[in-house]
């Protein structure tokens, strides 16, 4: 193999460019949100829901979402422990404890059979993070929250597209999150995405996004606010991203799939697949290797990047970073979090790459 095969990679076409193009020739002045305004339409009809805001990130929607929730300073919010540091932050942002849940062994999702220990009566909130495409038990999950009356604020960064049951993620939470940053699935290069379908959050989160600008008077403010905002131009790019959905989800189930097919008698690796309750979009294939720690897998890095494929290490457990107190009985996180790897998943990718990396994977193990 002479070129390296990278772990991610969007897929651009013509649409994609005629659409950017036209918003950099006509998205001014009375058009300067068009492609904006259709962004967000487009996102409400595919999740069926009400209310959607685009943002710059999904980190941004996060923050957002925790303030028109309300949530004070001090109060706890329960999320798993494996994640991209931005859920965690977001939370601290607020002023707020992350409360970090071991994951499902399985899914690598939060294990909903330990939140309920970690409710106290400073919990607030629940954060399930989709990761890396594959959701959360969320309807276990809202029967904790209706029980505690509880938020549910999702991380659903990469989901777009994820199945729980017959539902799809975002449509039946009190916010959830959505990341277009590059690497992922749907990208608008950068930029984000909030949706609800509560009126009284939503405008909540429009107001703090605003700089808490006074309705009455728009050059006043009324409180100490954000700006969160995602552009026409990104907005361009994400509409004619969207308008693709499908194609681009049952190419990266494929990619998932042709994994499975190349790895599934290989049993010193586990790839991820569907969890019993639904259906991942699989934005990142993984890998867990057996008997491996974070040193092991740094060497495996290296030799497969020797051999041309690009990988990347799975999230660590969040407890283990020094802004946070180690939890050691969060066995599965701790494991997975030093035992694994992304595999290349970009949309470009064909089947005998595949075959390429599964072989040197066989071999290199």
């Amino acid at each position: 193999m002479n070129k390296m095969i990278l772990t991610a990679g969007p897929s651009i076409t013509k649409k994609e460019i005629n659409y950017v193009n036209d918003a950099i020739k006509n998205g001014w002045n009375n058009n300067w949100n068009f492609y904006i305004n259709k962004f967000e339409d487009l996102i409400k009809n595919y999740l069926g829901v009400k209310y959607a805001l685009s943002t710059s990130s999904a980190t941004g929607a996060l923050h957002l979402s925790l303030l028109a929730s309300g949530i004070k300073k001090n109060s706890e919010i329960i999320l798993p422990e494996i994640s991209w540091i931005a859920s965690a932050s977001a939370i601290k942002y607020i002023g707020a404890k992350p409360v970090f849940c071991d994951v499902d062994k399985d899914s690598w999702t939060i294990d909903t059979n330990k939140i309920e220990k970690l409710i106290t009566k400073k919990t607030k909130a629940i954060m399930p993070v989709h990761l890396y495409g594959t959701p959360s038990n969320t309807v276990k999950i809202k029967k904790l929250a209706n029980k505690y009356r509880l938020k549910i604020i999702e991380d659903a960064a990469p989901a777009l597209g994820a199945i729980v049951g017959k539902q799809k993620i975002g449509s039946n939470c009190d916010f959830s999150c959505f990341s277009f940053q590059g690497a992922k699935m749907i990208t608008t290069g950068e930029g984000g995405m909030l949706v609800t379908n509560n009126k009284k959050l939503f405008e909540k989160a429009k107001y703090y996004s605003e700089h808490c600008r006074d309705p009455k008077s728009p050059l006043d403010a009324m409180g100490i606010g954000y700006k969160y905002k995602m552009s026409n131009l990104q907005a361009a790019l994400g509409c004619a991203q969207l308008e693709r959905i499908d194609t681009l989800i049952n190419k990266k189930r494929l990619i998932n799939k042709w994994y499975n097919d190349n790895l599934e008698n290989f049993t010193k690796v586990k790839v991820t697949k569907d969890p019993i309750y639904g259906k991942s979009i699989h934005w990142m294939t993984s890998i867990e290797m057996a008997n491996f720690n974070k040193n092991k897998r740094s060497r495996f890095i290296k030799e497969l990047r020797d051999k041309k494929i690009d990988t990347r290490p799975v999230f660590s457990p969040m407890s283990s970073f020094p802004m946070f107190k180690k939890i050691n009985e969060n066995n599965n996180a701790y494991r997975i979090g030093y035992s694994s790897i992304n595999l290349p998943s970009g949309h470009n990718l064909t089947h005998n790459q595949i075959k390429y990396v599964s072989k040197i994977i066989k071999e290199l193990l």
